[in-house]
């Protein structure tokens, strides 16, 4: 009895898929080591960085990868590269083949066993912690924010407030994770409300630095996590567009942070998310990027798994990305809707 394992590898940046013929009993050989079924079931739960495997399993790194090799051979995990680090998940082809679904039942119940399984939200705790104390420790901008603040000495604010009188639905815009108010200069002559948020209170104090100088009217300020009851009351029925601009790489799961954009638009309002492309400048895990940039088709897996529509991704022109420590990274935009509700 012979068996076809679908494996997806990457070779040249595409995705290919070929078919390899394997003998019934490798799978089992493979399946036997409780090292692997216990990688097979973290695998399947979330996205692990090899180290992150390491730790929750106390094993070595080079003790993990040798285990993880026969599993990737037989097409039931997948390890993509970003920079120096290997992620793992499980293929999603593979829990449909019954040997492999027990394996993992078995596998799961020797991790609930360790501890380990549990220990993975610990492991995405962490991931936040980066972010969080990276942006809790910059400098609060009370000063060098007014000192750094650009003039509008141009007429760029009254193009952005007529252009935006094309919008259908402009009564309300979320700006997620706002930082130093940035995008605020778009939003607030765009939307007769814009509600900016940020969980970071040394970032919202450079953002209140930026609204006051220009003298914005309509935005609001608020410190507080995208999931936090007191922003649902902010935005009522939802946003016409919810903005989250260069955060997906600092998410420990960006999927989830894709929900919770998803959740603060009202049904057939936008979300608009600006990131980077992949790329593989590690320098910029030193800014407290967990994530080296996305391809496209995670985005719109991400946007599909967050219940979203009609998304789109756009690559947007070097020009265009701003003179910051990031402009050399490739940026793009994704847009997609929410669904409408039923009627």
């Amino acid at each position: 009895m012979r068996m076809t394992v679908y494996i997806e590898g990457v070779l040249d940046g595409a995705v290919a898929t070929h078919p390899l013929k394997s003998a019934r009993w490798e799978l089992y050989r493979v399946l036997a080591e409780p090292v692997r079924l216990r990688l097979l079931a973290l695998a399947a739960e979330e996205e692990l960085a090899i180290g992150e495997l390491a730790g929750l399993l106390g094993e070595s790194q080079p003790n993990v990868s040798r285990h993880l090799t026969p599993l990737k051979q037989a097409g039931l995990v997948l390890v993509r590269r970003e920079g120096t680090r290997g992620l793992v998940r499980i293929a999603e082809a593979a829990a449909a083949d019954p040997v492999v679904a027990d394996a993992l039942a078995s596998g799961r119940a020797l991790c609930e066993a360790d501890g380990s399984l549990v220990r993975i939200a610990q492991v995405l705790r962490d991931r936040d912690q980066v972010a969080k104390e990276f942006f809790e420790s910059r400098d609060d901008g009370r000063t060098s924010a007014r000192r750094e603040m650009p003039d509008a000495v141009d007429a760029s604010a009254a193009y952005v407030a007529a252009l935006a009188r094309l919008l259908p639905n402009r009564a309300l815009a979320v700006d997620a994770g706002t930082g130093d108010g940035a995008l605020l200069d778009v939003l607030a002559p765009s939307f007769e409300r814009v509600v900016a948020v940020d969980r970071s209170g040394a970032q919202l104090d450079r953002a209140r630095s930026r609204v006051a100088h220009r003298g914005y009217t309509n935005v609001s300020l608020l410190k507080a996590e995208l999931g936090a009851p007191e922003l649902r009351e902010h935005v009522g029925e939802g946003a016409d567009v919810v903005f989250a601009s260069r955060l997906l790489h600092h998410a420990p799961r960006p999927v989830d942070l894709v929900r919770q954009l998803a959740l603060l638009a009202r049904p057939g309002g936008a979300v608009v998310i600006v990131d980077y492309g992949q790329h593989d400048d590690e320098s910029m895990r030193d800014e407290a990027d967990l994530w080296l940039g996305f391809d496209a088709a995670e985005l719109l897996r991400f946007a599909r798994e967050a219940g979203l529509e009609n998304a789109e991704v756009i690559k947007l022109p070097s020009a265009w990305c701003g003179k910051g420590k990031d402009a050399h990274l490739p940026w793009q935009v994704m847009v997609s809707r929410r669904k409408k509700e039923e009627i």
